[in-house]
C-alpha cells in the first residue's frame, strides 16, 4: 500500500505540473465541461490506472475513473473560487491557501483510493 501511495504522489506531481503546462488546459478548468479540464483530469485517470495496475489488475481502471471524476471537480471548484474572489498568486495569500487545500484534497483522494483498492479489491 505504501508503494502505491508513494507512486500516486509522484504521478500527481507529474500530471499536475509538467503535463499541465498548456494554457488551454489550466486556464479553462473553471469552465464546467471545458475540454481543458476534462483532458487534465483524464491524464490523472490514466496515471492512476497505470500506477494501480500492477497491484490490482484491470480493476485499476475503475479507480482511475474515480480519480478522474474527483480530480476534475476539485479543480473546477478551486478555479471557480479563485475566479469569484479574484485570487491570483501575486495579489492574495488566500490564493496559496486555496492551492494548498486543493493539493490536500487530491492527496486525501489518493489515501481513499489506496485504502479501497487494497481492502475491497484484493
Amino acid at each position: 500500500m505504501f508503494t502505491a501511495l508513494f507512486l500516486l504522489f509522484i504521478k500527481h506531481f507529474i500530471c499536475d505540473f509538467p503535463l499541465q503546462a498548456y494554457p488551454w488546459m489550466y486556464r479553462n478548468k473553471g469552465t464546467y465541461l471545458h475540454p481543458g479540464g476534462i483532458v487534465h483530469a483524464l491524464i490523472h485517470c490514466i496515471g492512476t490506472t497505470i500506477v494501480l495496475l500492477p497491484f490490482i489488475g484491470l480493476v485499476a481502471l475503475m479507480y482511475g475513473i474515480v480519480d478522474w471524476f474527483v480530480h476534475y471537480h476539485i479543480d473546477w471548484a478551486k478555479m471557480g473560487i479563485s475566479k469569484h474572489y479574484n485570487l491570483q498568486p501575486n495579489n492574495s495569500e488566500k490564493f496559496w491557501i486555496l492551492l494548498g487545500f486543493d493539493q490536500l484534497l487530491h492527496h486525501i483522494t489518493y489515501f481513499a483510493l489506496v485504502y479501497f483498492a487494497f481492502n475491497l479489491t484484493l
